[in-house]
C-alpha cells in the first residue's frame, strides 16, 4: 500500500460486505435467465442480475472503498464521472451475462463474456479513480494496473460460470464470499497502483462542487443494502408464485 494511503477499517469491511451481498443477489437473479420463456423476460432477468452485480457488488464496493481511503489531503468526487462509472459497471456486467447466457454453453463464449465484463469493470474502476479531485498529480504503476485487469477478467469469468452452474443456496453463499474477495482484490490492487505527487496545493476546477461528506460511505452502503434486499424479496416472492402455479 502506498505511504499516502490509510484506510478506515470499518468502511473496508462494509465494502466487502456489500460486495458479498451484491454477488449473492446477482447469482440468485441469474437463476431466472435460462428459465425465461420470452426474450423480454430474459432481457429483464439479465438487466436485474447485471444491476445487482455491476452496481451492487462492484460499483458500490468500489466507491465505499474509495471513501475508506484517506489520501492525507481533502478529496471530493466528480459527480458526473462517478455516475458514469456506475453506468459502465452496469452495462459491462449486463453484457457479460447476455453473452454468456445466449445459446449453448461453451468455454470460448464464457471467456469472451468474461473479457468483456472484466474490461468494463476495470474501466469503471479507473474512471472512478479519475473522479477523485484533490491538490495532487496522479500517476499509476502500470504493472499493478495490468494485475488489476487480470484479476477483473478472471473474477468475471468465474462469476459468469457460477451464475449459470450453481443452484444450491449454500453453494451460492460460499461463491458470493469468494466473489467478494475477488472484487475487493481487484479494487485494492488498483488502489496500490495509484500514486500521488503534491502539486503545490492547487485545487482542481470543480473541487468545491464535488461530492464529499463524513457519512457518504455509510449512506451508500445503506442505500445499496436496502435495494439489494428489496430485489431479493421480490425475487423470492416470484419464485413462490411460480411454485404455487406448478403445483
Amino acid at each position: 500500500m502506498p505511504d499516502h494511503q490509510h484506510y478506515n477499517t470499518w468502511l473496508v469491511l462494509l465494502s466487502y460486505l456489500i460486495s458479498v451481498l451484491g454477488s449473492f443477489t446477482a447469482l440468485q437473479l441469474a437463476v431466472v435467465i435460462p428459465l425465461a420463456s420470452t426474450s423480454r423476460q430474459r432481457m429483464a432477468a439479465v438487466l436485474a442480475s447485471g444491476a445487482a452485480m455491476g452496481v451492487g457488488a462492484i460499483w458500490a464496493m468500489h466507491f465505499i472503498a474509495m471513501l475508506a481511503c484517506d489520501m492525507g489531503m481533502p478529496v471530493t468526487y466528480d459527480p458526473v464521472l462517478t455516475a458514469l462509472s456506475a453506468i459502465i459497471a452496469f452495462v459491462a456486467c449486463s453484457l457479460g451475462l447476455f453473452i454468456a447466457s445466449s445459446g449453448a454453453f461453451s468455454w470460448a463464449k464464457l471467456a469472451a463474456a468474461g473479457i468483456c465484463m472484466g474490461l468494463g469493470v476495470t474501466g469503471m474502476h479507473y474512471l472512478g479513480m479519475a473522479a477523485v479531485m484533490m491538490a495532487a498529480y496522479a500517476t499509476y504503476d502500470m504493472n499493478l494496473v495490468a494485475s488489476s485487469l487480470f484479476i477483473a477478467i478472471v473474477a468475471s469469468i468465474v462469476a459468469l460460470w457460477l451464475a449459470f452452474h450453481l443452484r444450491g443456496r449454500v453453494q451460492m453463499i460460499g461463491s458470493a464470499l469468494v466473489m467478494g474477495i475477488a472484487v475487493c482484490g481487484m479494487h485494492y490492487t488498483g488502489m496500490a497502483a495509484f500514486n500521488i505527487d503534491d502539486n503545490g496545493g492547487q485545487q482542481p476546477a470543480g473541487f468545491a462542487h464535488g461530492m464529499r461528506g463524513d457519512y457518504l460511505g455509510m449512506t451508500i452502503f445503506v442505500v445499496a443494502l436496502v435495494l439489494l434486499a428489496a430485489a431479493l424479496i421480490v425475487h423470492y416472492k416470484r419464485q413462490q408464485r411460480r411454485a404455487a402455479i406448478t403445483i
